[in-house]
């Protein structure tokens, strides 16, 4: 199970997630261009010590991630508020890797298209989104969850 950042734009989002990776044990890639560099001392300071022991892959480009992907076989499943399938009742496999999409503008069509499933933590009415970091956590948790105990709660 890995998790994937399409274009973070937020370096305390993106050092919390992959601080998540390196606690979790699950490989982490950021889809370039980041918003931010990798020196910024917020991106430093959310990730901690934890970033020296994460599995970091960085992708130029979205079309360098899909080639990479495409050789490898891994299932992508992008995480958005514009799903309808709720990502408690779907069933993950360890090759997945679980899509989270820039903070102020998501994903390209081109990424929605690409995925495998699309995915949504369900909200209130109303209310806009989660957090990424908050989205990445859940998820992972469930994914992870579901691998632990394959029949379901």
């Amino acid at each position: 199970m890995q998790i994937a950042l399409f274009q973070p734009d937020i370096a305390q989002n993106t050092g919390t997630i992959l601080r998540l990776c390196a606690c979790l044990g699950m490989a982490a890639h950021i889809i370039e261009p980041a918003g931010f560099p990798v020196s910024d001392r917020l991106f430093r300071r959310a990730g901690m010590d934890y970033l020296d022991h994460v599995s970091l892959t960085r992708h130029d480009s979205w079309s360098k991630f899909e080639e990479w992907r495409a050789a490898q076989g891994y299932r992508l499943l992008l995480f958005t508020t514009k799903a309808a399938a709720d990502y408690r009742d779907f069933h993950y496999q360890t090759s997945d890797i679980l899509l989270f999409g820039r903070e102020s503008a998501g994903v390209t069509d081109a990424v929605v298209e690409a995925a495998d499933a699309r995915l949504v933590i369900p909200i209130h009415p109303g209310l806009r989104s989660l957090n990424v970091a908050m989205t990445a956590a859940m998820a992972a948790g469930e994914a992870l969850r579901q691998l632990r105990n394959p029949k379901g709660p």
